[in-house]
């Protein structure tokens, strides 16, 4: 089953490259896509308004899909993630990239960040808003690997 946080229940274009998005969770939020039409030139054909205006909601909500070209679908959780980070917020996909980029595993990211397994494993699914003070501990650790330091150790 999919998860309600990522199954959409509207796409409705909003002029330009503007889509607002409707979650089953009852999360609404506006997507400007013009930089990931931009960078993906198989995208290319959303820039013209008369294709751009044929959002809809993909199969049981898993994505948006224009002009019924499956070329043309982007997927749910990804354009979530993207409102968010829009808006100024730090999504679900920053914690996976972080974890991945370093090779972590759940514990080793949880006790890194200070956080409980549990919580994290809710950061990373988008199950639960990221926090900010999450997201600048990840980059934190990040610098403190770097300098070669043991991150966040306490002094005793």
């Amino acid at each position: 089953m999919r998860p309600r946080q990522f199954t959409l229940t509207a796409a409705e274009p909003k002029g330009g490259s503007m889509l607002r998005l409707t979650y089953a969770d009852g999360h609404r939020c506006d997507l400007d896509l013009a930089g990931v039409i931009e960078r993906h030139p198989s995208l290319s054909r959303l820039r013209d308004p008369k294709v751009f205006a044929t959002a809809k909601v993909g199969e049981q909500g898993a994505s948006v899909l224009w002009a019924n070209d499956d070329g043309l679908e982007l997927a749910a959780d990804n354009l979530r993630a993207r409102a968010i980070e829009q808006a100024g917020g730090v999504s679900h996909e920053f914690v996976w990239n972080w974890m991945a980029r370093h090779d972590l595993t759940l514990d080793t990211a949880a006790e890194a960040l200070g956080v409980s397994r549990r919580m994290l494993a809710y950061y990373r699914s988008g199950a639960k808003p990221v926090p900010r003070t999450v997201a600048l501990a990840c980059l934190g650790w990040k610098e403190a690997q770097k300098a070669g330091a043991e991150p966040f150790a306490l002094a005793a």
